[in-house]
């Protein structure tokens, strides 16, 4: 690779971190797979170091992933130079945060008999995550993108990830995702805007319609038709199609919408399908994902 200074592109780091047990080593595979250069379990201070060898080696390496695991303690206060280092270098890391539910987490360990790699002499798993969390907050904070993995398979992590690493190195367009849930849960992790549909009436008291979910039809009907429905679809996707070009002229290259109802199964279902619907006739492309339908 030629040097930068002689015009020769940097290259590109991306750094894949978060919580034990929210999928850093599946989302390692998943960028292995795009053809990144991967190193698991690397200590941040020696991330400069590898984009360097990386950068002067023949032929040049482009695209390379680390991933960053908590255990990392003693490197752990580094990051922030770490960081530095590499933007001074001509990188610019790109961050991923993965995270999940603290009670998906526990389970996730509990099912493997794993102890959580914080866990000290008499920690419990829950006390072990939230000194986690604390650790990595500052991390967290400069993330550019965060995957909350708490009802994504295997093969929706590598959807996600997918369209996260290819939007950014080919900014064909923004990657749109609108995200389905129950506020009865908390709302998922890294919204970007969140929308509150319960003032539509809950086909949850509807005793023919409470065991079915928006994906079925007799539920689409009966929430689609009342008119405050039809007008929040209208008016969200106005605003929508007012702000996609703006975050798209600001370099976001994606873009994660909430839809919440009280239990995620009914109402906040049928509207993110029917909002991804009005988005696809203004010329944009979003997928749909539904947090809780299935609690």
């Amino acid at each position: 690779m030629e040097s930068q200074e002689a015009g020769g592109a940097a290259t590109r780091v991306i750094i894949v971190t978060g919580v034990s047990g929210s999928g850093r080593v599946s989302a390692m595979r998943v960028l292995e797979d795009l053809g990144f250069y991967c190193v698991d379990n690397l200590p941040v201070a020696l991330a400069p170091t590898v984009a360097r060898i990386a950068a002067e080696h023949a032929p040049p390496i482009a695209n390379v992933a680390l991933g960053i695991d908590a255990r990392e303690r003693i490197f752990f206060p580094q990051w922030p130079q770490a960081l530095a280092e590499l933007e001074q270098a001509g990188n610019r890391p790109e961050i991923i945060f993965l995270d999940a539910s603290d009670e998906v987490l526990a389970r996730r360990y509990s099912e493997t008999r794993r102890p959580h790699p914080l866990a000290e002499s008499g920690l419990s798993v829950a006390d072990s995550i939230r000194r986690e969390r604390l650790a990595l907050a500052e991390i967290r904070e400069r993330a550019n993108r965060i995957i909350d993995t708490t009802t994504l398979t295997v093969h929706e992590l590598r959807e996600v990830m997918t369209a996260a690493v290819t939007s950014s190195a080919e900014r064909p367009g923004m990657a749109i995702a609108l995200v389905s849930f129950g506020y009865k849960y908390g709302h998922p992790v890294g919204l970007d805007l969140m929308f509150d549909v319960r003032f539509i009436p809950n086909p949850f008291f509807v005793p023919e319609l409470k065991p079915m979910s928006g994906l079925d039809e007799p539920v689409r009907d009966y929430v689609m038709a009342r008119a405050e429905a039809q007008s929040f679809v209208a008016r969200a996707g106005e605003l929508l199609e007012f702000l996609l070009p703006l975050y798209r002229r600001e370099g976001k290259s994606y873009l994660t919408i909430g839809l919440g109802c009280t239990g995620g199964r009914h109402r906040s279902p049928v509207l993110a399908r029917e909002l991804r619907a009005r988005l696809a006739d203004a010329g944009y492309d979003a997928t749909v994902r539904d947090h809780d339908i299935s609690r």
